[in-house]
C-alpha cells in the first residue's frame, strides 16, 4: 500500500509561484509513475502532469505547459510540481497520484493511489 501526502499549497496572487511536494511511503516508489491532477469546484478532476519512473519522460496538460514542471527525487521518494506564472484559473485542489507502472498516463483511472490533496488559490 502506498501513502501519498501533498504539501505546499496556499493562497497567492496571479503571476506568483508555488512548489507542491508529494511524499510517498510504502510500495516501490522508484518503479511507479507519478502524476498530478487537479479539481476545481464543480468540475471534474483533470490531468496536470505526469512523470515516468526514472524522470526521463514527462507530459503536461496544454493549459500548464511552459509554466509547470514536474520532477521527482527517488532517493527522497518525493515528487514535485513547480508552478510558475500562476493564473486564477489554476485555482483548484491538487492531487498527487501513483501508478504501479513504469509508463506514464494522463488518465485518472490508470492511477492506483491518491493523496488527500492540497488547495491552491490564485487571486487576480
Amino acid at each position: 500500500q502506498v501513502q501519498l501526502v501533498e504539501s505546499g499549497g496556499g493562497l497567492v496572487q496571479a503571476g506568483a509561484s508555488l512548489r507542491l511536494s508529494c511524499a510517498a511511503s510504502g510500495g516501490t516508489f522508484s518503479t511507479n509513475t507519478m502524476g498530478w491532477f487537479r479539481q476545481a469546484p464543480g468540475k471534474e478532476r483533470e490531468f496536470v502532469a505526469t512523470i515516468n519512473w526514472n524522470g526521463g519522460g514527462t507530459y503536461y496538460a496544454d493549459s500548464v505547459k511552459g509554466r509547470f514542471t514536474i520532477s521527482r527525487d527517488n532517493a527522497k521518494t518525493t515528487v514535485y510540481l513547480q508552478m510558475n506564472s500562476l493564473k486564477p484559473e489554476d485555482t483548484a485542489a491538487y492531487y498527487c497520484a501513483a501508478r504501479r507502472s513504469r509508463y506514464t498516463s494522463r488518465t485518472y483511472g490508470d492511477y492506483d493511489y491518491w493523496g488527500q490533496g492540497t488547495q491552491v488559490t490564485v487571486s487576480s
